[in-house]
């Protein structure tokens, strides 16, 4: 066993992202074939194509794996396996390919407001970017699940910025930023950040604890979610629910494995791990959503 299996709270010691970075097979992942200079047109591109080819999934921590933060391992996951993750994977990953071809980023964290009940204060546990280009700061962050951001924000408070999905906007709130999104005509806030910088190892404690404290719900149920350029899909549980753009929404029930594996490889697009555990985990999804009746 490793120093860092041991010890999870060990700090990662990043190489330079040009070294373990593999920006043809990235691109190819997300299906990018555009510019790879640092402007501002070039970021909207590689923002929206990473959004819709990468998926939001929390199947590491469902069934028990470790998720590594080192730029190997999120390469070796969301590129070459095909797979997808969540925020610190998927800002991470996008992070390094923006260094690399020359962007300023400064790593952010946030406090989840999305669903939270009133009062309740939760820990920095979401990722974001900021992106200086030409002294001009933006927002992006290609991990919020079914609400993740397929644009690029300018930070700029008080004002409703169109994105290829739903309108955004910034509201400060003392020294914070609150990011919110227009969902059916209505202001939902998602989470509050500051623009303190952030290092590797911020990161590393707070996704330890998401991927092993036994209250998390990343792993007791299944999340995940993509976008289409019409359409979002968020995967519950069992719940699939698709929203379009023009107002209609669906939601499909999913009642066997073989439907949540369809789903998830087809809809969602993970390629999936080839574990004996994951048909019993889904198969648990299933019968703990019939047992709640929400099935």
């Amino acid at each position: 066993m490793s120093n860092r299996e041991q010890n999870p709270f060990l700090p990662t010691v990043e190489p330079p992202p040009a070294e373990v970075i593999d920006l043809d097979a990235y691109f190819r992942r997300i299906g990018y074939s555009g510019p790879r200079t640092s402007s501002l047109d070039t970021l909207k591109a590689i923002v929206l194509h990473h959004a819709l080819a990468i998926p939001f999934e929390n199947l590491n921590p469902l069934l028990r794996r470790p998720v590594r933060l080192d730029l190997e391992s999120l390469q070796q996951k969301l590129v070459y396996d095909e797979r997808g993750g969540y925020c610190f994977e998927q800002n991470s990953l996008l992070s390094a390919v923006l260094q690399v071809l020359g962007f300023q980023v400064t790593p952010l964290a946030g406090r989840v407001m999305w669903n939270a009940p009133e009062g309740v204060v939760r820990p920095r546990s979401h990722m974001v970017l900021r992106i200086d280009i030409d002294q001009t700061p933006y927002i992006v962050d290609v991990g919020f699940g079914g609400l993740t951001l397929t644009g690029v924000l300018h930070l700029e408070p008080d004002v409703e910025q169109s994105t290829p999905h739903e309108p955004f906007r910034f509201v400060r709130a003392d020294d914070n930023f609150v990011m919110q999104a227009n969902v059916a005509g209505t202001w939902q806030s998602l989470y509050r950040f500051d623009l303190s910088k952030q290092l590797p190892i911020d990161y590393e404690v707070i996704s330890w604890y998401i991927c092993n404290h036994p209250d998390s719900h990343f792993l007791h149920g299944l999340i995940a979610a993509r976008a289409e350029r019409d359409r979002r899909y968020t995967l519950h549980n069992n719940a699939l629910a698709v929203h379009y753009l023009d107002g209609r929404n669906e939601r499909h029930v999913l009642t066997t494995v073989d439907d949540l594996r369809s789903v998830l490889i087809e809809t969602i697009r993970i390629a999936l791990p080839d574990t004996p555990d994951l048909d019993a985990a889904l198969q648990q999804i299933i019968a703990n959503s019939q047992e709640n009746g929400s099935a």
